[in-house]
């Protein structure tokens, strides 16, 4: 059947189902799944049958229906409320509280459940609930019906299509607040974040007061990693406000952002002393403790956000991904016992699958600690858009749009400050940072977003990036690369030098080269095995879509070298590797090898780089303030007998390679 065939046959079914016409539709309906369908069209007719079903009173048939859906798609809101009208038509009223509370989780647009649990929450005489639930339902009412059904749309991950009605109904309303702000979010989800960035800005200077507007446009800072820009919206907006919860927050956040710990920690212990019973504060309030080196303080807040939530999945993960701590008995018992709560949230879920693979992994319990793992990495991709493919294809492209000539002339910003550390993630790269870092010429930053805005300006034109990069002329390589060297001077401290640990970056060496030719690039290699598995088992607070399935990351890393070895072709002796295992073996030869390619003098400080106090944010940030050690090595082999996806998607390179 042709897409246009399908539609034709979906519109159908929902006329038969307005004429209460329950077996035409039926047979209109296994008529199309016995067809090939796209994912979305399956999650579409599944989602037609269960409603069709519960309305000819066939439960059974819709709980079977809604069963697929949840498979398919566990965060899809609408079949959460096919699910809880099932349980109420069969007075299963728990259950269908559940449900519809899980509902207007994963789609706050859906005002009948809104209603619904409007309705449960006044017969509990649940204040607090009754006025949430009150003003949701307010909000929702208030909205024009185009947005309020571009939202519905966007929750259930039909992105292109609520971009498509939010467009058309600002084309009509053109400065609309509610349809600007989610227009940005749209975006966001398509990672469309500089088109996302203007629309907030432009309706934060429209609509000066709006504070959503204000709170969404600093997000969206944050999320591009413009904390400097994001603090001082957040100062701005507090004078005003002095006492807001979500302003002081959100300056907390951007503070932990530019490095500035002290205050942050101030700001999040200010809260926090007015509003104990926070978790989420109290688990930010443990990352940014962590990045500034206080593991045991860091541990405590994520004690006290489980102490007030129990089932407050991130904080279970926090803890495990200090990588140091160990989980007692209790503990493990009450993750188990949250995961098999019918109440437990899909993200909670998901970072106790995480956690308890840590903990169990640490008792060398292989292959209970695997099942999790595969679990929480399953549950994890279901709610992600990610193709392998696709990624593949974005990489091939830049090797098709670079060549050797094409850096045969000198242009761009010749300023030599930068130093770019890429590579996959669990690579080593902190490490290397930490060890340069500790160089009295060099700061140490971290990931930084700068390279990926400056590739995302550059898509949206007539030739797409990476093909139009060449054609860029001498003048504006130049004003891109002195705007990439501006951009960063917040996070720096004064020395010549500094680091770039965004390990994406990889992609973007072309570009990077362009526009800052004198740039120094170290490309961090681990042992492919140790490298993809860690990955696998780490839960990524934002991208590294492709570290959640075996195949996935396999495929990545064997793309990431195609990349590399295209990288070191057209640009010779412009890109140092580093192998992970060599530094281990031999710090002081590495050492002073860095430090040489990196045109620096050799100090006794870089083999002491346990000792440096610095902000470090990412997930080794406890491993690099200990001494060398080897304990991370061969860590994926009690769990060899599950990875022979990974090894497949390797094509049996599964030992250290050189470049």
């Amino acid at each position: 059947m042709t897409p246009e065939d399908i539609q034709h046959e979906i519109r159908a079914i929902k006329q038969a189902l307005q004429r209460a016409q329950f077996l035409l539709a039926n047979e209109r309906v296994d008529h199309l799944l016995s067809t090939s369908l796209s994912e979305q069209q399956r999650l579409e007719v599944h989602y037609l049958a269960a409603v069709t079903h519960r309305m000819a009173k066939q439960y059974d048939e819709a709980f079977r229906h809604i069963d697929v859906l949840l498979s398919l798609s566990p965060d899809y809101g609408r079949a959460y409320q096919e699910l809880a009208y099932c349980h109420e038509a069969k007075g299963n009223g728990k259950e269908a509280s559940s449900a519809f509370f899980k509902a207007t989780h994963f789609n706050p647009a859906l005002i009948s459940s809104w209603k619904k649990l409007l309705s449960i929450y006044q017969r509990h005489n649940d204040v607090t609930a009754v006025q949430m639930a009150t003003k949701q339902i307010a909000h929702l009412q208030s909205l024009p019906a185009p947005v309020l059904g571009a939202y519905d749309l966007m929750y259930e991950k039909q992105f292109a299509a609520a971009e498509q009605v939010c467009r058309q109904f600002l084309t009509k309303h053109k400065h609309h607040p509610e349809a600007m702000m989610l227009l940005a979010e749209i975006g966001m989800q398509l990672k469309v974040y500089s088109d996302a960035e203007f629309l907030l800005e432009s309706c934060v200077e429209l609509y000066p007061d709006n504070e959503k507007a204000a709170l969404a446009y600093q997000n969206v800072l944050s999320k591009l990693g413009k904390f400097p820009e994001a603090v001082q919206v957040a100062r701005q907006r507090l004078e005003h406000n002095p006492t807001s919860f979500s302003i002081k927050t959100s300056l907390a956040h951007a503070l932990v952002g530019v490095g500035q710990l002290d205050e942050a920690i101030t700001v999040y212990r200010d809260v926090l002393a007015e509003n104990p019973d926070r978790p989420k504060v109290w688990v930010s309030l443990g990352h940014a403790l962590k990045a500034k080196g206080d593991t045991p303080d860091a541990v405590s807040a994520y004690e006290k956000a489980i102490d007030y939530a129990s089932d407050y999945g991130d904080a279970y993960w926090s803890l495990a991904n200090t990588k140091t701590y160990k989980f007692s008995d209790a503990l493990l018992a009450q993750m188990s016992e949250q995961l098999n709560s019918n109440a437990i949230k899909l993200e909670d879920k998901i970072h106790v699958c995480f956690a308890l693979g840590k903990g169990l992994e640490d008792r060398g319990e292989a292959s209970k600690a695997f099942n999790y793992y595969q679990q929480g990495n399953s549950l994890k991709r279901s709610t992600l858009q990610f193709d392998i493919a696709r990624t593949e294809e974005a990489l091939n492209a830049q090797q098709r749009a670079f060549s050797s000539e094409d850096f045969n002339k000198v242009e761009g910003c010749q300023a030599p400050d930068p130093i770019f550390i890429v590579g996959l993630p669990r690579a080593g790269s902190t490490l290397l940072e930490q060890i340069l870092a500790s160089h009295s010429k060099v700061d140490g930053t971290m990931e930084l977003h700068d390279i990926l805005g400056i590739a995302s300006s550059l898509s949206h034109q007539k030739t797409p990036y990476p093909l139009n990069v060449n054609a860029l002329d001498g003048e504006t390589l130049e004003k891109l690369g002195a705007r990439y060297i501006e951009q960063t001077r917040a996070y720096r401290q004064g020395a010549p030098l500094f680091i770039d640990k965004m390990p994406n970056n990889f992609i973007h060496i072309g570009l990077i080269k362009k526009i800052l030719p004198n740039a120094k690039i170290i490309d961090a290699r681990r042992n492919p095995m140790d490298c993809c598995f860690s990955g696998f088992k780490q839960l990524f607070g934002e991208g590294q879509e492709f570290s959640y399935s075996l195949s996935d990351i396999g495929r990545y890393y064997k793309a990431y070298e195609k990349l590399m070895d295209h990288w070191h072709a057209v640009l010779p002796g412009e890109i140092l590797t580093v192998q992970h295992e060599e530094v281990l073996d031999d710090l002081e030869g590495q050492v002073r090898r860095i430090l040489d390619f990196c045109g620096l003098d050799f100090e006794e400080a870089c083999l002491a780089f346990h000792q440096t106090k610095r902000v470090i944010k990412t997930p080794s940030s406890e491993q690099v303030r200990q001494p060398i050690y080897k304990t991370g090595m061969g860590q994926w082999k009690p769990f060899d007998s599950y990875l022979a996806d990974l090894k497949q998607a390797l094509g049996g390179n599964t030992s250290v390679t050189n470049n």
